[in-house]
């Protein structure tokens, strides 16, 4: 009879064993490769990548106007057109989304920020106690259900959630600040839809809504958000400008945008040179010309809003009488603010601003994927390094297991080396590796390429390893 501590390690053995077969299955029924590996053949992505190709609703007589993004994104198979103004999310969009907002909701957490998940369907009621049922006019999505009651479909939510918070009679002080936001579709009827992601009927956002005991509070409260969306766009690596802005129908005394400069914006704007100054052209006299601090003359410029901040005082909680307890045990109505982030603008204006004509660049931090491994052609020469490239693979996501769910192989040997490569720069993967001739040497070498930098690289097993044990990973 064996010993105790051999039967132990046996039955460890026999267990560890039991796990890698179950993930192998596990794997294959979700249509990895051996190993679990993700291959590109079994990726709904549905491509179009032919030079110069137009895919989807765009390309339709009468459709709607198209950008850089949009064709980028509708050819390479991250999005789908389902009407005007209307999308398809496809798995890359959403594995690029998914990142973007598990990157935003930890600079919300880190301010304080409590996330919750209100309806779209908002009751006219709402709307028409705060007087924008007819101030939005026709922008609203607007039905009533069977029993005759109205309702829209929310583009923001200002009212719902004072409604909600005014529903806590009992609110203390010591609960504020409470910071409540959200990531849910937003609905707004574009009588023009146009530009893809940037400017459509349907679309995700980050909307928070604060409710501070005081003005001061409430002003401290803005400017930790303002922060907050900064350290988002630096994190993505796009260039920005925060400007003054228009309350616009949302109201409040204090407002502004977050702007990705582009010349595809359909907002203008003013900057100083400098730094001094910056504001969209709605919120300044046509006389001013020159930067209110140092006089240097403004700069035009164009951009696209991603974020939109408002600090709103008293404009909702006064209508829906959302109160709290003092210190001194006497009712008053709380201080607000909201503040908005364009989740699939985001994710459309880092690509048109980032890529070039016919290929995808991504924010690092959110790439569908993060590599993408090419083998040799099937009957080439270095056919015998497929072998070694499916081993480096399955080396990488044991050495650098951030990056296991993160890497595709791709498995279409009977294409080129080229012609996968060519399509790998179009969508724009961050590190492409490939089995080339060198895989052959002694020890093989692969060539790597930073698609963000343009740098090309030959580098060993452990130098591939190395290198990519540095990506960051949301």
């Amino acid at each position: 009879m064996p010993p105790p501590a051999e039967v132990a390690l046996d039955l460890q053995t026999a267990s560890v064993a039991h796990a890698a077969a179950g993930r192998l299955r596990r794997a294959r029924r979700l249509g990895h490769g051996a190993a679990g590996r993700l291959l590109v053949s079994r990726l709904f992505q549905p491509l179009s990548l032919q030079e110069g190709g137009e895919a989807g609703w765009e390309a339709r007589p009468g459709g709607e106007a198209a950008c850089r993004s949009q064709k980028l994104m509708v050819q390479g198979g991250l999005i789908c057109p389902a009407g005007p103004g209307c999308y398809h999310y496809l798995p890359s969009a959403v594995r690029a989304m998914e990142k973007l907002v598990g990157l935003i909701d930890r600079e919300m957490r880190a301010v304080g920020g409590q996330k919750l998940n209100m309806p779209s369907l908002s009751p006219a009621e709402l709307w028409r106690a705060s007087g924008r049922w007819d101030q939005m006019g026709r922008e609203l999505f607007r039905l009533a259900d069977r029993h005759g009651k109205d309702y829209c479909l929310g583009p923001t939510h200002e009212e719902a959630v004072t409604d909600l918070v005014a529903t806590q009679t009992n609110l203390s002080y010591r609960q504020l600040p409470l910071r409540l936001y959200q990531v849910t579709r937003k609905f707004r009827d574009e009588p023009k839809p146009r530009f893809g992601l940037l400017r459509g009927r349907e679309f995700y956002m980050k909307d928070m809504y604060t409710f501070d005991a005081s003005e001061e509070a409430a002003r401290h409260t803005y400017s930790l958000v303002c922060d907050a969306y900064r350290r988002v766009f630096e994190a993505l690596g796009l260039r920005f400008v925060q400007v003054q802005a228009d309350t616009g129908s949302i109201g409040g005394t204090m407002s502004h945008e977050f702007q990705l400069p582009a010349d595809i914006g359909e907002d203008r704007l003013v900057l100083c040179p400098t730094g001094h100054f910056a504001a969209n052209v709605e919120t300044i006299s046509a006389e001013q010309t020159t930067c209110p601090t140092c006089g240097e003359p403004l700069t035009p410029t164009r951009g696209i809003e991603v974020g939109h901040t408002f600090y709103l005082g008293t404009k909702y909680s006064s209508v829906f009488n959302a109160t709290f307890y003092s210190a001194e045990n006497k009712l008053q109505l709380a201080e607000m603010g909201c503040y908005g982030l364009g989740v699939t603008r985001i994710l459309a204006a880092a690509v048109e601003v980032l890529s070039t004509e016919d290929s995808i660049r991504w924010p690092s931090l959110i790439a569908p994927y993060q590599v993408c491994f090419i083998p040799p052609k099937k009957g080439s020469k270095e056919e015998k390094g497929a072998v070694l490239m499916e081993h480096l693979y399955d080396n990488l996501a044991e050495a650098v297991p951030q990056l296991a769910g993160d890497s595709v192989l791709d498995d279409r040997t009977q294409l080129t080396i080229g012609k996968r490569l060519k399509d790998a720069n179009k969508l724009g993967y961050p590190y492409v590796i490939i089995a080339g001739k060198r895989v052959c040497d002694d020890p093989p070498v692969f060539e790597v390429w930073s698609q963000n930098t343009g740098e090309v690289m030959f580098l060993t097993r452990e130098g591939v390893i190395e290198l990519l044990s540095k990506v960051r990973v949301p």
